[in-house]
């Protein structure tokens, strides 16, 4: 016979790994955001300016966004975050100015969670 109440969540990971991917995440939805913004900057320049000044930053911003897409999920596994949510998370380094927020939104979530 099983108990209902142990299998209606699964267990989350340790409070010291939660708060190491927080850590992560954090650092990295704010660099991404930066990056984006850079992005955005740079094809406004390119499109807008003929100016090619800022080339490299499509390339370094694809590699920081993935590195945010492993640190974003990372955290979402840790914290047991459902699959919408942690798109929806994902999604947000793709978004001027949404890391940010997100950022925050989900820090507080987290931090409330597991009395960080």
């Amino acid at each position: 016979m099983t108990d209902t109440a142990s299998t209606a969540s699964a267990p989350t990971a340790p409070v010291e790994k939660v708060r190491g991917a927080l850590l992560r995440y954090r650092v990295l939805a704010w660099i991404t955001g930066v990056w984006l913004l850079l992005l955005v900057a740079e094809l406004i320049l390119a499109y807008g300016f003929d100016n090619k000044a800022l080339d490299f930053v499509p390339i370094v911003h694809g590699w920081v966004y993935f590195v945010y897409l492993i640190m974003a999920i990372d955290l979402a596994i840790k914290v047991r975050w459902p699959a919408g949510k942690t798109i929806i998370t994902a999604i947000a380094g793709t978004i001027p100015f949404l890391s940010f927020w997100f950022e925050h939104k989900r820090t507080q979530e987290v931090k409330a969670q597991f009395n960080l």
